[in-house]
């Protein structure tokens, strides 16, 4: 295929935390390359899924909630969804409807929507409204929050979509697709990611955390993959350390006798084995980091750069 046909291009989903874009990344790309958990601000850093769709390659990259920063790594997170959203050649907004519904608020109620909104009118890229979970809401509160996204302007197209079930995708990444401008693929066609994979399975470790934990130990930890040994049957070995900033983190996710960190290390490691489709040796250690959420060089560990200060 020449270059003349094909197309190829990016697409960066924004939204505030905890609207749906890593499920639908994950649904888009058809594998699961992005954390995903009930809880805000799951994704830390950029992570691109790329999609083929007839001649056209379209590179989804997954950004980081945006909400008001209050530490170094939220300020962190937040720079790196803006700069992948000024990157691309369209930004998919996405917006949560069931909640806006459920609380009984049009979009110029919500603080975190309006500051979504207003910094993508900033970016001057093109701009795609993404009603999600549209499943969950009665058509007449769809109706109501439709005509109000249309008196606030500023988006090409709206779609209603279910990223969790998959209603309303296929007419978003036709439209995703048609928009990406001429030129070769940027990736294989068979590659589904450009994410190292040391940096997603410690994603997938620190999504397990995140599951078992949610309550005792919300943000206060992160993971990263120390060593990633290839062995000579065929299996890897994958040691990594979970960061946390106290002693007491520490216990909670050891858990007595261990059994918590236990219980993280196998389903990290039967996702990872069914992932990488071979058997897995996965060695979890916990270590005390005092403000490890301040310290620039663990961002780049993390696949984040040090935010401006």
């Amino acid at each position: 295929m020449s270059e003349a046909q094909t197309r190829a291009g990016f697409a960066a989903v924004v939204g505030a935390p905890n609207a749906g874009k890593s499920t639908l990344v994950n649904r888009l790309v058809g594998t699961k390359i992005a954390a995903v958990t009930h809880k805000a601000q799951t994704t830390r850093a950029p992570v691109r899924g790329v999609v083929m769709r007839g001649p056209a390659q379209v590179v989804l990259v997954d950004t980081p909630g945006i909400f008001d920063p209050r530490r170094r790594l939220d300020r962190a997170m937040v720079e790196a969804a803006w700069r992948g959203a000024g990157d691309a050649d369209v930004v998919v907004v996405l917006i949560d409807a069931a909640h806006l519904a459920a609380k009984h608020r049009l979009p110029q109620d919500d603080h975190d929507v309006m500051r979504v909104l207003e910094g993508v009118r900033d970016l001057k890229v093109p701009a795609i409204l993404v009603l999600n979970k549209v499943d969950a809401m009665a058509p007449p509160d769809l109706l109501a929050l439709v005509g109000a996204f249309a008196k606030l302007g500023a988006f090409e197209r709206v779609f209603m979509i279910s990223a969790l079930n998959g209603s309303g995708v296929d007419d978003l990444i036709d439209d995703l697709a048609a928009r990406m401008p001429q030129g070769e693929w940027l990736y294989p066609p068979d590659q589904a990611a450009d994410i190292p994979m040391r940096l997603l399975a410690a994603e997938i470790t620190r999504e397990k955390l995140f599951l078992r934990l949610h309550e005792e130990l919300p943000y206060a930890s992160s993971v990263e993959t120390e060593r990633w040994t290839e062995n000579k049957d065929g299996s890897v070995r994958i040691d990594q350390i979970i960061f946390v900033e106290r002693d007491g983190q520490k216990a909670i996710v050891l858990g007595k006798s261990g059994q918590t960190i236990k219980a993280i290390g196998a389903d990290a490691r039967r996702e990872l084995e069914a992932m990488l489709e071979r058997r897995v040796h996965l060695f979890l250690f916990v270590k005390v980091r005092e403000r490890w959420s301040e310290d620039p060089a663990h961002y780049r560990d993390i696949g984040l750069e040090a935010p401006k200060e």
